[in-house]
């Protein structure tokens, strides 16, 4: 039985061997008794088991004699040797500093990290797994200091003031001291333990990274700033990659070790390989990262790059860094060393809504880039429809040649293709062909007659397959033609006028953007503001706030950007939306305490629906005396309803607030509602209002006063497309498809009942007319056909700018009217 126990054992000893010779196992000791021992430092042995026929390595427990742990088992004499070496140096430190005995496990996580990183210092290991106590003792000192001896006692003193060349030593794998490793753990307590020993905060590894770039790379931001709680040049030091922990931390996105590093005064003005850290942090699109940088430095937005000089507006990827570099001040137009604005960056790289943000604070959209190109040029060349539309709806012209003489009308027939190919011929066929004519007569024509055109005849596309240079010479004239305001001959003089002139604005919400387009070009026909155009201006809702934008002397580019940026800030969450947002905006557009009376001429007229009564009535604001006719029965006290606000006491910001709270949109203001419920064109209104307001002087004697109507001007905020409703019937279902078609009834039933009630574009069109046709008043309606309907809180930029592009497109077609317009306001 003895023969077979001895028989077991061996093979149990050499399957070991065969599988892992390292794996620490606790053994008796008194097994190795009759084994030679070949080598013995303290408490590391080395044996030679003949049984086995290997060489075993032993640490031996003072305090357990009995009991030893078998560190490694090897069939190699040379390989235990040099094995035993390096186990007696480095374990020494580690079972005489340890307060309990080391465990199995402890011994495992050493023995693998000797065998793994057979260069790192005892300092190193230590770090590796966290056995901090071993940082103290004596033999450590002498393995960095080169041979201290003594007692313990000695050593823990001495360990303060001579442990740095042990602490600072570098390992030859990577270059890193055991403070790299302590932050690349995270392991705040070694950190700590090692600064007291003095370790160097500015000493790099072999790819030039300090400790700062490694504690960037972990997850505790209070190590970053244990690190610098000193000054140091290791927190501005560029790696070989040309990045300071700064830029690492923009680079990786960690807004947490920004804040940190910037807490610990690390430098933002630092170039690096791309730039500075606010270029990285726009190339990776790190808001968190730009932001922090900026609430330090706002400085930063106008950094440029060594290799473009470019701004950090150029860099940005996403709408929401183009917006938070705005609001730090940065400058939409300027140049990067190839004459590039960021616009013209953004339309390159074909980023729709960062060009939409640029746009809409400003962005020159026919300014020269290289080779001479506007933004419109290279979106031809990239065939990007949405940025064509929306640059030539910002103002972008077809026939500014580049460098090499091309207009963007020629690149968008040389590079178009598929369906936006389609869609610019089509174009072609849509604005007709009077005003543009090939540069030979032997050109074959692009378009269809006029004849073919208007009988309705198909078109033949023949022309179109392929297209000849004067033909693309044809394309891009024709391009140039569209969009542009009909010529006015003579500059309007007024003269002594003796008639007034009348702007009515429909509401809308979002698609007020379409009373915008209107307005411009109807100021660049007349070549004047709209405010010295109009005596009197009158609208609802989102053609109220527009009103007394125009009364309060805003440009129509500015109010076209300020409804593309407000959209984003009012129409947030679900409906109904919050208020206060739009109050705000309202207050700092119009100001917090200016009246309706500041501000006379022109003369305005907003409307309210008074909610606070059955049957809800009709109020206007106004910027002039009220008529007596109303002063009796809105303006003074009854038994049911308090007074209304005169004029003079009238805040506008809550006129605009009130005319525009459209219901489930936003809450009510006090009594009041959005005025689109009783008069969404308010054309009609205004007119009586007139009335009653020439009545009111003629009663005062003042006569004389008095200016009668001689041009009334209603512009709408588009006609959606007409489509079919299958079902509008509300009845009691005696079954569950019947149910179903209830539902589906009321629904288009609702929907139905507000169109009506809020229809601008239908009956009430007739009657103005009919009215002004009477009384031998010009009447001009402009409302475009738009292609989708247009929510009224659409924030879609892409639907907005497609209205935008039907406006256009209606004032082309509608030019001649356009013209008698402009006839009209020179009288």
């Amino acid at each position: 039985m003895q023969f077979f126990g001895r028989l077991v054992n061996t093979i149990n000893s050499v399957t070991q061997i065969f599988t892992n010779p390292y794996r620490v196992k606790e053994v008796p000791a008194a097994e190795y008794a009759a084994h030679t021992c070949l080598r013995e430092e303290g408490r590391v042995a080395l044996y030679k088991n003949n049984l086995a026929r290997s060489w075993d390595c032993l640490l031996v427990n003072p305090q357990s004699p009995q009991v030893a742990f078998r560190l490694f088992q090897l069939d190699n004499e040379a390989d235990a040797l040099l094995h035993f070496e390096l186990y007696a140096r480095q374990l020494h430190p580690f079972y005489e500093s340890a307060r309990q005995p080391l465990s199995l496990e402890d011994l495992q996580k050493l023995s693998d990290c000797f065998r793994n990183h057979p260069s790192w210092s005892v300092a190193h290991v230590a770090v590796e797994i966290g056995h901090r106590e071993s940082f103290r003792h004596n033999h450590v000192l002498r393995q960095g200091a080169g041979g201290v001896s003594g007692g313990p006692a000695a050593g823990n003193e001495l360990g303060r003031a001579s442990l740095a060349s042990c602490v600072n030593s570098t390992d030859s794998e990577d270059g890193c001291t055991p403070l790299h490793l302590a932050c690349r753990k995270g392991d705040m307590e070694c950190l700590l333990e090692l600064l007291e020993c003095h370790a160097r905060v500015d000493i790099t590894d072999r790819n030039g990274e300090t400790v700062f770039h490694y504690a960037v790379r972990g997850n505790s931001p209070q190590i970053i700033e244990l690190l610098g709680r000193t000054p140091t040049a290791g927190l501005d030091h560029l790696s070989h990659e040309g990045l300071t922990a700064l830029h690492l931390a923009c680079q990786l996105g960690k807004e947490d070790m920004v804040r940190s590093l910037l807490k610990c005064r690390a430098s933002c003005s630092v170039m690096g390989m791309l730039g500075y850290p606010i270029h990285t942090a726009l190339k990776f699109s790190q808001k968190g990262c730009a932001q922090a940088i900026l609430e330090v430095d706002a400085s930063q937005v106008r950094s440029k790059d060594p290799r473009y000089e470019a701004t950090p507006l150029h860099w940005a990827k996403k709408a929401e860094m183009t917006r938070l570099l705005l609001e730090y001040g940065s400058e939409v137009n300027l140049t990067s060393r190839t004459a590039d604005m960021a616009l013209h960056i953004a339309v390159k790289r074909g980023r729709f809504d960062c060009a939409m943000v640029l746009l809409t604070h400003g962005a020159h959209t026919n300014a020269r880039g290289q080779d001479g190109n506007t933004p419109l040029h290279l979106a031809m060349k990239h065939d990007h429809l949405d940025m064509i539309k929306a640059i030539v709806v910002f103002g972008g012209d077809v026939e500014i040649p580049n460098d090499f003489g091309e207009t963007p009308g020629l690149l968008a027939a040389r590079s178009s293709k598929g369906a936006n190919r389609k869609v610019l011929l089509d174009l072609l066929q849509t604005v007709g062909t009077e005003r543009c004519h090939p540069p030979n007569p032997d050109s074959p024509s692009l378009a269809p007659s006029a004849a073919s055109f208007l009988e309705g005849q198909p078109s033949s596309w023949s022309s179109f397959n392929s297209l000849g240079y004067k033909d693309l010479l044809y394309v891009s004239t024709t391009l140039g033609q569209l969009l542009k305001a009909p010529d006015v001959v003579d500059s309007p003089s007024e003269g002594r006028r003796n008639h007034d002139r009348l702007l009515c604005l429909d509401g809308g919400g979002i698609r007020g953007l379409v009373l915008i387009q209107l307005l411009l070009a109807i100021e660049k026909a007349a070549g004047r503001p709209v405010r010295e155009i109009f005596d009197w201006i009158a609208g609802t809702s989102t053609g109220g706030i527009l009103a007394l934008a125009i009364v309060h002397g805003k440009s129509m580019d500015y109010m076209r950007c300020l409804y593309f940026r407000m959209k984003d800030m009012v129409f947030r969450g679900s409906r109904p939306y919050e208020s206060e947002p739009l109050d705000e905006f309202l207050k700092k557009e119009f100001g917090e305490n200016t009246k309706m009376t500041d501000v006379q001429k022109p003369k305005v007229i907003v409307t309210g629906t008074l909610c606070d009564r059955q049957p809800a009535e009709l109020h206007l604001f106004r910027n002039y005396p009220v008529p007596e006719t109303k002063t009796s029965t809105e303006y003074k006290t009854s038994a049911s309803f308090k007074p209304l606000t005169q004029p003079e006491d009238q805040l506008v910001w809550r006129a605009a607030r009130c005319t525009g709270a459209a219901p489930t949109y936003f809450r009510p203001i006090g009594r009041f509602l959005d005025g689109g419920l009783l008069a969404n064109n308010p054309t009609l209104d205004a007119m009586t209002e007139i009335h009653e307001y020439n009545k009111t002087l003629i009663k005062k004697g003042q006569g004389q006063k008095v200016r009668k109507l001689g041009l009334v001007v209603s512009l709408g905020t588009g006609k959606p497309p007409q489509v079919p409703v299958s079902s509008v019937d509300v009845f009691r279902p005696s079954n569950p498809w019947e149910l179903a078609k209830t539902v589906f009834g009321a629904r288009e039933l609702g929907k139905m009942v507000v169109d009506c009630c809020t229809d601008a574009d239908g009956p009430a069109v007739d009657r103005a007319r009919a009215w002004c046709e009477m009384t031998d008043v010009p009447y001009f309606r402009l409302s475009p056909q738009l292609h989708t309907e247009v929510m009224l809180d659409e924030v879609n930029d892409t639907v907005l700018v497609n209205a935008l592009w039907d406006t256009q497109l209606y004032i082309y077609q509608h030019r001649e009217q356009f013209e008698q317009l402009v006839q009209h306001l020179c009288r």
